[in-house]
């Protein structure tokens, strides 16, 4: 009697992470965030994130709290490569509520972009990749936040 194969799958092999992944090894660690909002006198934004690669180098995570507006923030992001785009998708899960968000990001060389349909950050690392300096800008008439933000690597 033949086996019937026809319905059965063949194990997934592991594949190799593409190579535009390494764009993101720069944030690879922990940071950091100090920043404040245009009408702020001192600093109002305070926080710290995480980044690191899950197993198998597909995704980079990235965990976060931060203190912004009198609340606490905590969020987990998964980052990964989109090819159609050349840019990496990002779902954002947090304590805010059970909506999940979708952001964008993108690195060339120092300089980082990161948005979602209303806000967009820019912002760009220093030469020795300890520092991340940028803003948040609301994206032309879409409303959204604005801030700006020095982020120090911290390990």
């Amino acid at each position: 009697m033949t086996k019937n194969t026809a319905n059965e799958q063949a194990p997934q092999q592991a594949g190799t992470p593409h190579v535009a992944l390494k764009r993101l090894e720069k944030l690879v660690g922990t940071w950091e965030i100090r920043g404040r909002t245009p009408d702020a006198k001192e600093d109002n934004i305070l926080g710290r994130m995480t980044c690191e690669w899950m197993p198998g180098g597909f995704f980079l995570t990235q965990r976060g709290e931060i203190h912004f507006g009198g609340s606490t923030i905590r969020t987990l992001e998964i980052i990964g490569y989109d090819p159609a785009s050349d840019t990496f998708a990002a779902s954002v899960y947090s304590d805010m509520s059970g909506a999940v968000l979708a952001y964008h990001w993108d690195v060339r060389g120092n300089t980082v972009t990161h948005w979602t349909a209303t806000d967009k950050y820019t912002g760009t690392f220093s030469e020795d990749g300890r520092i991340l300096s940028g803003g948040w800008k609301p994206i032309a008439s879409k409303g959204g936040m604005a801030y700006d933000a020095v982020m120090t690597r911290v390990d």
